[in-house]
């Protein structure tokens, strides 16, 4: 079995894969100052209730957009399985041709993402990744990655807003039911959901226009593809978003670990 590990910055996200199965997964809040003996705590308890023997784990692969949370996380792995994690960074074997200018920019989420993308539905594709930041990156038909958009996550801007505005309560977003909202609460969850799917469309109809024109395609040829965790929330009412893929980072890992040991 193999243990993935995508560290983001608002949560992580632990899953098993049984060969090529999505056995479980669990996704707990990324914590900047755990140590690596918390997270031994963690590994034990999820695969504890899980009923998974930890010497039936034969590795593990991470990718992470914190640097001092992957440090406890390595050597968490080590003092639980007595080895070294495989990493996903410069130099991993990925089957993505980064065209970004500086390639050690480009976050290992987004590359992950793009690998799971491409091998999943072809090229060329926009993965839309909704998390803590709001990602879009394009995939062209020959497996190159040509880079994207970065935007703040619905989360964010939110958190933003209410610690910048002292009267305006903190609420759970939720899926609105009118723009023309009636009290406070409501009036900041339409405020923020109609307009992130407007932020979403008008990025995804400008990276549509420039791929029709650099690939010589139809817009009918592009995928699009969303994930991350406010992907239910925003997809649905997106004009232009067609699949969700709520284990496209887990599986991105997977796809790379196996590229990286049969190299």
């Amino acid at each position: 079995m193999l243990l993935v590990v995508d560290v983001g910055n608002t949560n992580t996200v632990i899953g098993v894969y049984n060969k090529k199965k999505l056995k479980t997964k669990f996704r707990i809040t990324t914590n900047q100052i755990v140590t690596s003996d918390e997270i031994v705590q963690i590994l034990y308890n999820f695969l504890a209730i899980h009923k998974i023997d930890k010497d039936n784990i034969e590795d593990t692969i991470i990718s992470s957009v914190a640097p001092d949370v992957l440090y406890s996380w390595q050597s968490a792995n080590r003092k639980f399985f007595g080895r070294e994690a495989m990493i996903v960074g410069i130099g991993t074997k990925t089957g993505i041709d980064i065209k970004y200018d500086n390639p050690r920019e480009v976050g290992a989420d987004r590359v992950v993402d793009a690998v799971a993308a491409y091998e999943m539905y072809g090229g060329p594709t926009i993965v839309v990744d909704l998390g803590t930041a709001s990602t879009f990156d394009v995939v062209n038909k020959h497996g190159q990655y040509l880079g994207g958009s970065i935007a703040p996550g619905l989360k964010t801007s939110l958190d933003a807003l209410i610690d910048r505005t002292a009267q305006l309560p903190r609420i759970e977003l939720h899926d609105p039911s009118s723009a023309i909202a009636k009290n406070t609460s409501e009036s900041i969850n339409a405020g923020m959901v109609f307009g992130y799917i407007g932020l979403i469309d008008g990025i995804i109809e400008q990276l549509i226009k420039e791929i029709i024109k650099k690939e010589n395609i139809t817009k009918e040829e592009i995928n699009i593809v969303s994930t991350g965790g406010y992907s239910e929330l925003l997809a649905s009412e997106s004009r232009y978003i067609e699949i969700v893929e709520n284990d496209l980072t887990l599986e991105g890992l997977r796809l790379i670990y196996e590229r990286t040991i049969k190299k």
